[in-house]
């Protein structure tokens, strides 16, 4: 049976070790004028200017992702009303205002996504579990739906590698009767982010991250 996971992003599920997992967020910034819609569980980078911004890479890019959007809160320039949103649409904010996003950024927050795709050396439980502590890209991680506001994020099974600059850590597989079928896209990975802006070490280039949309 084809599993019933569809693309939802990355999704909170639990933390690393034994800490308290409150799915708390924490509030940042996004620019008035970006352009670039942001999806509830899409990965998104720290910009120069301060902001926020979408990945501005399918399969991630190559600056350290600081946390997961979970939504926003900004004036709108038509009504002058409080706007609360799971997505950024990319335009219609008040600029007197600021656009405030809130995110899952803690470097030690697990996340659930569904894989896009199948592949010969990885379509049995086994095969799958066997890439648990190897590393996994994004196959769509910049887009999603503007009807649910929700990214469609998923990861591409083709490029899992021991290679640390992928976006994502593979850590374990969540066991979910409902989405078991290892021949079909779908499967339910638990990953954590690979070189996460708010960890202590890594590589995060916090001198040289995009300005684009700002």
């Amino acid at each position: 049976m084809a599993n019933t996971n569809g693309s939802f992003g990355l999704k909170p599920y639990g933390m690393l070790g034994s800490a308290t997992h409150s799915t708390g967020t924490t509030e940042y910034r996004i620019a008035s004028d970006n352009s670039n819609p942001i999806f509830q569980g899409m990965a998104v980078i720290p910009l120069a200017a301060g902001v926020i911004d979408d990945l501005q890479a399918a399969a991630g890019g190559n600056v350290a992702i600081v946390g997961v959007f979970n939504g926003c809160e900004y004036v709108s320039s038509t009504t002058g009303e409080v706007i609360r949103s799971n997505t950024w649409p990319g335009s219609g904010a008040d600029s007197n205002f600021p656009v405030r996003a809130f995110l899952f950024d803690n470097p030690s927050q697990l996340f659930t996504i569904a894989t896009s795709n199948v592949v010969s050396a990885a379509n049995t439980e086994a095969e799958i579990r066997t890439a648990v502590f190897a590393n996994i890209a994004f196959a769509t991680g910049n887009s999603g739906s503007t009807t649910t506001g929700i990214s469609s994020a998923t990861a591409d099974l083709n490029t899992i590698a021991t290679t640390n600059t992928l976006a994502l850590r593979i850590m374990g597989v969540q066991d979910d009767p409902e989405n078991a079928d290892f021949t079909a896209a779908g499967i339910p990975l638990i990953v954590r982010i690979n070189n996460h802006f708010n960890a202590p070490t890594g590589s995060i280039a916090a001198a040289t991250v995009s300005t684009t949309g700002v």
